[in-house]
């Protein structure tokens, strides 16, 4: 024992084996060696961050989470449970607020603060949670449930009811626009009548075939009343106190002036409008338009009337045949030819172009619609137009009105012969002018296109009138 002792003392002391020793010795002793250690630990520390025990700041930054980590894990039911007033009081950490209670935060002191809710809303609440309602909160949003009620009332058709605002307007409005009959009476003291259509027509075509008015009264009410049967409608009902017969009628006058605006009404009753068009071929519309075709009559009449017949020939199968029957072709091919009046020539081949691609157009919808014998097919096919066209020589006539200056002229003659060429292809081979007249209009269009490609029109108006008189002349070859 004596042995161990010494070859103690004879080693160093280490930092434990004097901390024991010192254990060992009196309780003053032990206390000095204690304090020694400290503050040698503690002047390490300082002089070395690396060597320190722990990080003085993460230490504190992991204490403060531990603390917030373990607030967060706190069991509710151990919290003790605050009992709030209807005062503001400060709520303490640790605290649990029942349902229902209404907190803030005190700005001025960062405190949390808590009372108890108005009962009456509270109550209010609480049977809106039951129904499904949505709380009184202050936001700008809506539940499903509203949007669902609101849909429902709309697909119900439940009137909202009118906020005041809402009303106001309503009463404006009724101030603004009154009823009809109000304002007839209104106008009636001021001596001021208010008409509608049907009644203005109706005076409009009394005036017209009165014996006492004038011939510029006439005049004057079969141009007011073109104005008014552009309208489909008012046609149709210039049709229910017989005022259609009455302006055809008014085609078989003496006074040339009233042969052309009677022409004239006609043709804008006529446009577009089956139910007008049937009743003007019954009431004999036709014959009279062509009597006053083929009688001699000044340009402007003729121009009239010619627009009445177009109007009345189109989309009309059945006037189509009456036409045919009652000699329209050889009416055109005279009025064509007849001097001064080369101006309309356009415009009856222009009429012929529209017929032929009618009856086109229909043959080829039923073949799409595969319908073998449509009404409508049937009626276009008792239009004997093509052959018609070829015995009255419509493709030499056709042919030498290419020889007009105009480019819309030549256009539109370019297209009849294109709708033309299945029939007259004979005809134009045995024509030599008709050859001549294409490859001079091909050079010409070929210079005025080349312009075209100079200004970055790629395929211009000439271009597209070069294209027509190149095809014609490769079917012709």
């Amino acid at each position: 024992m004596g042995r161990r002792m010494r070859d103690a003392s004879q080693r160093p002391l280490t930092m434990p084996h004097q901390g024991l020793l010192l254990f060992r010795m009196a309780p003053l002793g032990m206390l000095l060696g204690m304090l020694m250690t400290s503050c040698f630990t503690f002047c390490l520390s300082h002089k070395n961050s690396e060597f320190a025990l722990t990080n003085p700041e993460e230490s504190s930054t992991k204490e403060t989470e531990r603390k917030e980590t373990a607030e967060e894990e706190l069991d509710p039911k151990v919290l003790e449970v605050f009992h709030p007033t209807h005062e503001w009081q400060a709520l303490r950490p640790g605290h649990a607020v029942p349902a229902g209670s209404h907190v803030r935060l005190n700005l001025q002191t960062g405190a949390r603060e808590v009372k108890l809710q108005d009962e009456d809303k509270l109550r209010n609440n609480l049977k809106g949670l039951k129904k499904g309602k949505r709380l009184d909160i202050n936001t700008n949003t809506y539940t499903s449930q509203d949007l669902k009620s609101a849909l429902a009332k709309f697909k119900e058709g439940a009137d909202m009811e009118s906020s005041k605002e809402d009303k106001a307007r309503q009463a404006k409005v009724k101030r603004l626009f009154r009823p009809i009959e109000e304002l007839k009476k209104d106008f009636e003291e001021l001596n001021v009548v208010i008409e509608t259509d049907m009644q203005i027509m109706v005076r409009l075509i009394n005036k017209f075939n009165s014996s006492n008015s004038s011939l510029e009264e006439k005049i004057a009410a079969l141009f007011d009343l073109e104005y008014y049967v552009h309208q489909m409608d008012n046609a149709q009902d210039l049709l229910s106190f017989g005022g259609l017969q009455v302006v055809i009628n008014g085609l078989n006058s003496t006074e040339p002036l009233l042969k052309e605006y009677a022409a004239f009404v006609l043709g804008a009753a006529f446009s577009s409008n089956p139910k007008v068009q049937v009743e003007a071929i019954e009431g004999g519309a036709l014959q009279k338009l062509l009597v006053v075709l083929a009688t001699e009559q000044s340009l402007t009449a003729k121009k009239k009337v010619l627009f009445a017949l177009c109007s009345l020939l189109r989309h009309f199968p059945y006037a189509q045949q009456q036409f045919l029957k009652l000699g329209g072709l050889q009416v055109l091919r005279s009025l064509v030819q007849e001097k001064g009046m080369e101006v309309l020539a356009v415009r009856v081949v222009t009429l012929l172009y529209d017929l032929v691609t009618e009856k086109m157009f229909a043959e080829e919808e039923a073949e799409l619609m595969r319908e073998t014998s449509p009404e409508k097919l049937q009626q276009y096919r008792q239009v004997h137009l093509l052959p018609g066209l070829q015995e009255q020589g419509w493709c030499e006539i056709t042919a030498h009105l290419l020889a007009l200056p105009e480019h819309d002229a030549r256009e539109k003659v370019l297209q009849t012969l294109g709708a033309l060429l299945a029939t007259c292809r004979d005809r134009y081979r045995q024509d030599p002018q008709l050859n001549r007249t294409l490859v001079i209009l091909q050079a010409e269009y070929q210079a005025l296109a080349a312009l075209e490609l100079q200004d970055g029109e790629d395929e211009g108006y000439f271009w597209e009138l070069l294209g027509s008189i190149n095809s014609l002349l490769k079917e012709l070859r």
